[in-house]
């Protein structure tokens, strides 16, 4: 039986932190800024946590499961 294969997308997304937790990048960083506010701008540099609905499904994506 072949091994399963990760998905590129997830992979280039998201890490595993040591906790078992998945970080992720902030969205709408990336263009258009002018209109961003200083604090905005700031707070989308920081990573974040998978949301607790979306766990298994990154985890699914990234064959931890």
């Amino acid at each position: 039986m072949p091994k399963q294969k990760t998905k590129s997308a997830a992979k280039k997304r998201f890490r595993v932190t040591g906790t078992g937790k998945i970080k992720r990048k902030h969205a709408f960083k990336s263009h258009i800024l002018t209109k961003k506010s200083k604090k905005r701008k700031l707070a989308l540099t920081h990573d974040t946590i998978v949301d607790k609905a979306d766990v298994s499904n990154v985890k699914r994506m990234l064959r931890m499961k």
